[in-house]
């Protein structure tokens, strides 16, 4: 049974829910993934799945060794991806918790292979745990991608401000090995009112990194669709997705292949397989809605589907990627390697 989650008092930047507020875009215009790297937000930006992981809901097994996944990686960019989101440890709802020693041995061969062949997309890393993102950091890394943000381990928020790392911190009521899958909950969660409940916790947790020393521009926040939510909360997510922008950092769209899409497109249980027009339609929402960045698995039907969006609403400017921003000059060489 998930807990109702109880929304807690905000402070901070922002503009007060309801008023008139331009496009969140406008509101943050870059994101600082690295000490000295910046993705402009002058349109929709892609980070490309790369799970290292055997038992990823979507593409578990496939990317088991580095040149596999160098693989992946170079498609990804050559369709549009604008960074590398990179992960040894599943969070779909089940999936058993990974050691830390262990998530090193997946991603730490990755993230060399990746750097070593000359590629200097950012990278972030999807991990709780600070070890594994200061490794991840040191072997080329540029940002951690945080589902617990930050309340895991103490140690991960001091890191990414020592760093100056990106940071993105998701909205979560459970850890995975004790979720399920949002479409098939035993007993749904409940909220007050989901929007007030995520914005107020992510605002909770915007705090606690700024006080810890990490830059403003440094962090996205992500809502966690179907991460504790029904299907019909995480669509009212999408729906008010403005009023998560007025915390006044870029939000970004996580529901590549999720449960809740089939649920919602074709109204039934449903593999990975069969999600991704679902996934498509509700990404193109959800950047009408102003989300900015989007972590997808199918980054040439996105890029595709984003452009053609993206034309509509800004006719005056392009959404097409030339990569010239990520993979020549926005990225700087990582430190030299130090002890773990």
């Amino acid at each position: 049974m998930l807990p109702a989650h109880t929304p807690t008092p905000s402070r901070g930047p922002g503009i007060l829910p309801g008023s008139t507020s331009p496009h969140p875009l406008s509101l943050a215009h870059s994101w600082r993934y690295a000490a000295r790297g910046q993705l402009p937000l002058n349109r929709p930006r892609l980070l490309a799945i790369l799970n290292i992981t055997p038992d990823s809901f979507a593409d578990g097994g496939k990317l088991l060794n580095p040149h596999s996944a160098l693989l992946a990686a170079r498609d990804a960019i050559a369709n549009g991806a604008d960074a590398l989101d990179i992960g040894g440890e599943s969070t779909r709802p089940g999936a058993d918790r990974i050691p830390a020693q262990e998530q090193l041995s997946r991603i730490l061969p990755v993230i060399r292979a990746i750097r070593d062949a000359g590629l200097t997309i950012p990278i972030s890393i999807d991990t709780t745990l600070a070890p594994v993102a200061k490794a991840a950091l040191h072997a080329g890394a540029d940002a951690i991608n945080d589902v617990s943000a930050g309340l895991e381990d103490p140690d991960l928020f001091p890191l990414a401000a020592s760093t100056g790392s990106g940071l993105i911190l998701m909205h979560r009521l459970l850890p995975p090995n004790r979720d399920q899958y949002s479409d098939r909950y035993d007993t749904p969660p409940t909220y007050p009112d989901v929007l007030a409940s995520v914005r107020d916790f992510l605002q909770s947790r915007l705090n606690a990194a700024l006080d810890a020393g990490i830059h403003p521009d440094s962090i996205l926040l992500d809502p966690g669709l179907g991460f504790g939510k029904t299907p019909t909360q995480s669509l009212e997510l999408i729906r008010r997705n403005l009023e998560l922008a007025t915390l006044g950092r870029p939000i970004l769209s996580a529901l590549s292949r999720k449960s809740f899409v089939g649920r919602v497109s074709l109204d039934r249980e449903s593999a990975p397989s069969e999600r991704l027009p679902g996934t498509l339609a509700l990404s193109t929402a959800h950047l009408l809605a102003g989300a900015s960045l989007f972590r997808v698995h199918d980054i040439p039907e996105h890029r595709q589907a984003l452009n053609a969006a993206w034309a509509t609403l800004h006719p005056s400017t392009p959404a097409a990627s030339t990569n010239q921003e990520t993979n020549t000059g926005c990225h700087f060489p990582p430190p030299p390697p130090q002890p773990v």
